[in-house]
């Protein structure tokens, strides 16, 4: 018999974490989340303090077969003067009943709450976060802090009648495969940034608090803008901070600052996803923190996170300079692949600017939406 269930308790949300690991068990692309960070997103991230997520699991029988959490985002609905809901963390069999009973409980809560406008995902809890359907490029794992799904879920999503929304685009670049200008320009373009007194320099982690704090204004200014946007609070973007401080290397970090204000950032990390597909079921103890910690050295990817200049401040060469000054730094290294992402579809000038050094867009996620 199959049957919603509500996640309340420890033994659930564990059970709710852990069926990733089942359900991708044989599929060679699957990299499984660490369980205690998965854990602490959906129970005591600062999310919560000023929204609501309720986690579902379906069950057939004694037997799991997919999740889903229903999301209130109080913070996109003010600032986007919406009154929409959200589903994200969803997995399932391909069994379009199952999904259909997982999306009709989602949508039910939804609506309990309020909401009277669209249904909006997949996002783990916003655009801030994990988000969107993988629907082209399953032929590889995925990067960091990145989504991975089973291709048929866009067919159980859609015949559920959610409509695609936007697409966000991923690029990438194998090896030495990239237009090299923007490091043959370095020096040069830094050179015109001084005369209006703008320094292209390394995050400085000895001084890791004030630098989140003014990071903070930018990436809330120069994302503003994009579609469905949702600004981080304070303690939002310190929880972020906080834990890509543990994996941050300053080498891949640079601002651009004109009299001690940061106007634009460029953010890559190291993809430790090579290293949390190794990890059985996402589990540190007793053998994953050894893996973890071997393993650093030996990462060959890299993910461009983010890279935001303010508005006053772009088309001088800032954002060329970042690139730049990353992309040099991968080269030095002799590192095998660098993904970019993601960036809006409709975001023309940074795609364009991406296809000039010849980024290729190799995978596709999509945010559906479906009025309530």
């Amino acid at each position: 018999m199959k049957k919603i269930v509500q996640v309340n308790s420890k033994k659930e949300l564990g059970t709710f974490i852990d069926f990733p690991h089942d359900l991708y068990k044989d599929d060679p692309n699957y990299v499984p989340e660490l369980f205690i960070a998965q854990r602490d997103l959906l129970t005591k991230h600062p999310f919560h303090k000023h929204n609501e997520l309720q986690c579902f699991l379906a069950y057939d029988g004694n037997k799991v077969t997919g999740r889903i959490a229903a999301i209130l985002n109080n913070a996109h609905n003010e600032h986007n003067k919406r009154n929409d809901g959200f589903w994200g963390f969803f997995d399932c069999i391909n069994d379009q009943e199952t999904a259909n009973m997982l999306f009709d409980t989602a949508t039910k809560w939804l609506k309990d709450k309020g909401v009277d406008q669209k249904s909006i995902g997949p996002v783990n809890f916003s655009t801030n976060e994990a988000c969107g359907l993988l629907i082209k490029g399953f032929d590889s794992p995925p990067m960091l802090m990145m989504t991975y799904n089973f291709p048929y879920y866009a067919d159980l999503i859609e015949k559920y009648g959610f409509e695609k929304q936007m697409d966000l685009i991923a690029w990438h670049w194998d090896g030495d495969g990239y237009d090299d200008k923007s490091i043959r320009l370095l020096g040069a373009l830094q050179e015109r940034l001084k005369r209006n007194n703008i320094v292209i320099r390394k995050v400085d982690l000895k001084n890791f608090k004030s630098e989140v704090e003014k990071v903070r204004e930018v990436y809330n200014s120069a994302w503003d803008q994009n579609s469905g946007f949702v600004p981080f609070t304070d303690a939002e973007f310190d929880w972020l901070a906080k834990d890509l401080k543990l994996i941050l290397d300053e080498n891949f970090v640079y601002v651009a600052e004109q009299n001690n204000k940061i106007v634009g950032f460029g953010l890559a990390l190291p993809n430790y996803n090579e290293i949390f597909k190794k990890i059985k079921r996402g589990r540190l103890l007793p053998t994953g923190i050894f893996k973890l910690l071997l393993g650093k050295k030996k990462i060959q990817s890299i993910r461009i996170y983010a890279l935001g200049v303010i508005d006053g401040y772009r088309k001088m060469g800032i954002e060329a300079c970042l690139y730049g000054s990353i992309i040099k730094e991968y080269r030095e290294r002799g590192l095998k692949h660098a993904e970019a992402g993601w960036t809006l579809e409709n975001n023309v000038l940074i795609n364009e600017a991406i296809k000039a050094i010849k980024g290729d867009p190799y995978k596709t996620y999509r945010l559906y939406e479906k009025e309530i």
